[in-house]
């Protein structure tokens, strides 16, 4: 079968996998195709796909969840072949007020106003909601973005926060325990205490999930609220030493030690 076949043959779902061996990992659709490769978002590259930018083996494709073999088939967009972009890496201090997001149609502030100097196209991994300021790792590498935002990867975030009330020792306790959310109970957390000061609690918390809004509304469930939000590490990486509002490339070691963290989680699987 050639590879135009073989194409049309994936249009509507992927190749089935022989009996014990696994899905193949190169079948991906084609507006992930263009994403992993570092040339935008996912939702631009439907736009490219709709406006007939794309084809593959020759073949205009205006179907942004066509499968592609990344091994076998020819994808180009504007004529020209698909080549991987550099890998870009980056650590950025993102402020209060700022969203994490590409385009705001209210326009407000996001945080790739921080970076218009990066050439290359990086996407957050993660988010941190507007009122919630701290570490934010920006990269073109969605393999590593996705396994730092599974939860089933148990990626460490640590957070500053700042409570309402003073909390006793008993809620910090619940909090490390796990607390019923509407979505189901959290897994265990790492808490400690910083300091009191008047009539709030200063306290450390490290997750190892990602839910929306999930430190705060741990809090919340407490009957307090969260009036200051920093996250300052993820796994390895942290953000001491950086100035609000700026960014730095993340260092060979720090790269490497994401990578690692990633590629022991595939062997244990």
């Amino acid at each position: 079968m050639g590879k135009q076949g073989l194409g049309k043959q994936r249009q509507n779902k992927p190749r089935q996998s022989k009996p014990g061996v696994k899905p193949e990992a190169k079948l991906k659709t084609l507006d992930r195709t263009l994403s992993r490769a570092g040339l935008g978002s996912r939702t631009e590259a439907r736009s490219w796909i709709g406006a007939g930018r794309v084809a593959v083996n020759g073949k205009k494709i205006q179907t942004p969840d066509f499968w592609v073999d990344q091994e076998r088939d020819r994808v180009t967009f504007d004529g020209r072949p698909l080549v991987a972009r550099r890998k870009t890496y980056l650590l950025l201090y993102k402020p209060k007020g700022y969203l994490t997001t590409y385009k705001d149609p209210e326009g407000r502030p996001t945080v790739y106003d921080l970076i218009p100097d990066v050439e290359e196209w990086v996407f957050p991994v993660g988010r941190l909601d507007q009122d919630t300021s701290g570490l934010l790792i920006m990269t073109n590498d969605t393999a590593l973005g996705d396994f730092i935002t599974n939860p089933e990867s148990k990626v460490a975030k640590t957070y500053l926060v700042k409570s309402s009330t003073l909390l006793t020792d008993d809620q910090l306790d619940h909090l490390r325990r796990g607390i019923e959310l509407s979505d189901g109970s959290t897994s265990p957390a790492l808490v400690e205490r910083v300091r009191d000061s008047g009539r709030y609690t200063h306290f450390e918390i490290t997750i190892t999930e990602g839910r929306n809004r999930q430190v705060r509304r741990m809090v919340e469930a407490l009957g307090a609220k969260v009036l200051k939000l920093v996250r300052v590490s993820i796994g390895s990486i942290a953000i001491a030493g950086l100035e609000i509002g700026k960014r730095r490339e993340l260092t060979p070691e720090e790269v490497s030690g994401l990578f690692g963290r990633a590629q022991a989680s595939r062997g244990r699987g």
